[in-house]
């Protein structure tokens, strides 16, 4: 499409939970029990003009603490596929959780893109109640903050666009300030949609995450997902496993590391 820059997107899964089931994913349970662990991924969308990264990842401290597993360091996933994280100038937030912004030392020469919204969520009054407050670490959430006044932190209300060929757009649901990010492909438009439906199953059969700040919005986040999308088929979930047999590898040797969103997936 004339005028877009064309982004290539690899998704980097640096953690996995083993010990998670269905029932543990799904509100309302699974009828089919069994284990469904959950993949971890941070995100880079590279182009010939800006490259840009979606997510942090979660600190080494924070997954030992949580019992997370780290398969990759995250910088060391972005290394492999050519992107060096100490020259990275923008990279989107999607929310605050502690799997989605830990790592900011990695990133010294970034700004970070973020919805009013999620700060104002996460640093209010929701936070008194540890239904909400689970997912953050404080010490996060401060550092956010202290990006803020370092003059770091990029706020948007709502949907925007950050360069021809790459959106934000405010969801929320799973918290108050959740954002999706859309990117213009060779395949068309992709929607990375982070925790907007942790899983494929999420969205398609209308079965929302347990982790919801309000399901109302959830819901009709899966609707918006596919509005913003090609098709179903370019719609990318934030923690599925599937993603990583779907698409295929960024290179051989990054088989089970790395895959290419700009890429068809196999099914």
């Amino acid at each position: 499409m004339s005028g877009l820059e064309c982004f290539k997107i690899f998704a980097i899964r640096y953690g996995r939970l083993e010990e998670r089931t269905a029932r543990d994913n799904f509100i309302g349970g699974d009828s089919h029990e069994g284990p469904c662990p959950i993949d971890y991924f941070l995100w880079a969308i590279h182009g010939p003009q800006t490259t840009w990264i979606v997510d942090t990842g979660y600190a080494p401290d924070v997954a030992a603490r949580r019992g997370r597993k780290m398969l990759v360091d995250p910088a060391a996933g972005l290394r492999a596929v050519g992107i060096d994280a100490a020259t990275v100038e923008n990279v989107i937030v999607t929310h605050l959780h502690y799997d989605h912004v830990g790592n900011f030392a990695l990133f010294p020469a970034a700004k970070f893109h973020l919805q009013d919204l999620e700060m104002s969520y996460a640093t209010g009054r929701h936070m008194c109640h540890e239904p909400f407050r689970g997912a953050y670490e404080v010490e996060e959430v401060v550092s956010m903050v202290r990006q803020v006044y370092a003059g770091r932190v990029l706020f948007h209300d709502g949907d925007a666009e950050l360069v021809p060929g790459l959106s934000l757009h405010r969801i929320g649901g799973h918290t108050m300030g959740l954002q999706v990010v859309r990117v213009w492909t060779q395949r068309g438009w992709v929607v990375l949609a982070s925790d907007a439906a942790h899983f494929y199953a999420n969205m398609e059969e209308t079965r929302p995450f347990p982790i919801v700040f309000h399901i109302g919005d959830m819901v009709q986040g899966f609707r918006r997902l596919r509005e913003l999308a090609d098709s179903p088929h370019h719609i990318v979930p934030g923690h599925d496993p599937l993603v990583m047999v779907r698409y295929p590898a960024a290179s051989p040797k990054l088989e089970g590391i790395a895959v290419r969103l700009d890429a068809d997936p196999s099914g």
